[in-house]
């Protein structure tokens, strides 16, 4: 696999080695022992799967320490533009985002440790998304920023605001300047 760390430390895109021959491809998706050489010992607890149609906005989520969330992201099927923000108190990227185009075609995952807010825009017609988790959902830490916050201004490649489909949940989330988080750069 090649691991390709972002413009903002510890997110880290990697690219798997895919094997194609005339009956279909192999890959190795997830490799303990390379991926802790490279981004670090994570404790993945539990993998999650959801399917969403195309303008489905999910995002931008986090939990509060101590049940923060690292998350290794990836897309079986379809496309979706992936987004991590970085609301980590005193990082010199604090506010920032990084975003990745992740499909079916590319491989590719995404490494979003503890610290960031994350999120996802579908762009193709579904997605079948899926990641492993190192915490528990724990619903009474749960926290949310808008998805179109202005201080941080992510690209989300929105064609059509018609089309685009949030949770009531999401149209609710506070700005980061509102927002409550615990997170502190070390």
């Amino acid at each position: 696999m090649n691991y390709i760390e972002t413009e903002i430390p510890g997110v880290w895109i990697i690219e798997p080695k895919v094997f194609n021959d005339a009956r279909g491809y192999f890959m190795e998706a997830w490799k303990k022992e390379e991926f802790e050489q490279h981004i670090g010992k994570i404790n993945f607890i539990q993998d999650n799967e959801s399917c969403s149609s195309r303008g489905v906005l999910r995002g931008l989520h986090y939990q509060l320490a101590p049940y923060s969330q690292s998350k290794l992201v990836r897309v079986i099927t379809g496309r979706v533009l992936d987004v991590a923000v970085d609301i980590r108190v005193g990082s010199p990227t604090f506010g920032k985002y990084v975003a990745v185009e992740l499909s079916a075609e590319n491989k590719r995952q995404f490494f979003i440790p503890q610290g960031f807010a994350h999120g996802f825009q579908v762009l193709s017609d579904e997605a079948v998304f899926t990641y492993k988790v190192d915490n528990p959902y724990m619903p009474s830490h749960e926290r949310g920023l808008r998805f179109d916050d202005p201080s941080i201004g992510v690209d989300w490649r929105i064609t059509d605001t018609e089309t685009l489909t949030l949770s009531e949940k999401d149209t609710k989330a506070p700005l980061l300047s509102e927002a409550e988080y615990n997170f502190t750069y070390k």
